[in-house]
Order: C-alpha cells, then structure tokens, then sequence
C-alpha cells in the first residue's frame, strides 16, 4: 500500500507563489504517474496537472497552464506543484494521487488514480 501526504498549503495574496509537495512511502514511487487534483467548495474535484513516472512527460488543466508546473524527485519519493500567478479562483483542497496503469497520455480522470492524499488547504484572497 502507497501513502501520500500532502503539504505546502496555506493562505497567500492572489499573485502570489506556493510550492505543494506530496511524499509517498514505498519503493515503487518511480514506477507511476503522479497528478495533481483539486476541489473547491461546492464544486467537484478537477485535474490540476499530471507528470509520467519517468518525469519525461507532463500535462496540465487549461485553467492552470503556464502558471502551475509539476515536477518529481523519485529518489526523494517526492512530486511538487510550483503554483505562480494565484488567482482566488484557484482557491480549493489540492490532492496528490497516484497512477498505476502505464497511459499513452497523462490520465485526467479520477477513478485512473488509486492511490490518494489527504489534502492541503490553498487559500488566495484577492
């Protein structure tokens, strides 16, 4: 079983920068994709971003492109969302998640990811 804890969160003026990380336990990190999700209030839970298990390869949601990037460090076992630009609509619970099944593209679909986080709170105000 893969755990995944979230941090970085916080509250931040809109414009601003946070930089999430999300560390897993267990030695197969490097073997699957990793995504970002998000859920704001009253809203469902939307993709944020998706990197392959080799790093090579990323995706993001139109809503975030050019203002989020994601990263990895398999030998810290350790997946980053750099979050610039904040707007308060970026405001929600931002969710790690992990991707066992090897894609052609980056998966955007919850029910493709089995392992989860916790969450971390962002909060932008304007």
């Amino acid at each position: 079983q893969v755990q995944l804890v979230e941090s970085g969160g916080g509250l931040v003026q809109a414009g601003g920068s946070l930089r999430l990380s999300c560390s897993a336990s267990g030695r197969t990190f490097s073997s699957y994709a990793m995504g970002w999700f998000r859920q704001a209030p009253g809203k469902d839970r939307e993709f944020v971003a998706g990197i392959r298990a080799s790093g090579g390869f990323t995706y993001y949601a139109d809503s975030v492109k050019g203002r989020f990037t994601i990263s990895r460090d398999n030998a810290k076992n350790t997946v980053y969302l750099q979050m610039n630009s904040l707007k308060p609509e970026d405001t929600a619970v931002y969710y790690c998640a992990g991707d066992v099944v090897t894609r052609s593209t980056i998966g955007t679909r919850e029910y493709q990811y089995v392992f989860w986080g916790q969450g971390t709170q962002v909060t932008v105000s304007s």
